[in-house]
């Protein structure tokens, strides 16, 4: 059974930096890809970053250039999230997603998902 579980969301103050993390289970996590979404208040889900089973990286988020880095650790079946110089704007919940292939932006490409990180930015 396919699971995915993030971790590593909370509360820090804006300018501040974050590392998410999920972890797979029950599956080759190393053949797949895995996406990087959030929901923020008003708008539907979106694709942050994602990163296939070879290390290849693509970012989607409509952010400035470097406060995403995604990265993969295939050994512990993990895939990282860092997010750097965090404003109010990001306050969601972060979720990981897995599909066999290539990184696909839209997340109806993606069959699996994890239930997802809350990301509170705030003073």
């Amino acid at each position: 059974q396919v699971q995915l579980v993030e971790s590593g969301g909370g509360l820090v103050q804006p300018g501040g930096s974050l590392t998410l993390s999920c972890a797979g289970t029950g599956f080759r996590y190393g053949y797949y890809a895995i996406g990087w979404f959030r929901r923020v208040a008003g708008k539907e889900r979106e694709g942050v970053s994602c990163i296939t089973s070879t290390g290849e990286r693509t970012d989607y988020a409509d952010a400035p250039r470097g406060r995403f880095t995604i990265s993969r650790v295939n050994a512990n079946d993990t895939v990282l999230l860092q997010i750097k110089d965090l404003s109010p704007d990001d306050t969601g919940t972060y979720t990981c997603a897995a599909r066999v292939g290539n990184c696909k932006r839209a997340p109806s490409n993606y069959d699996d998902w994890g239930q997802g990180t809350q990301v509170t930015v705030s003073s």
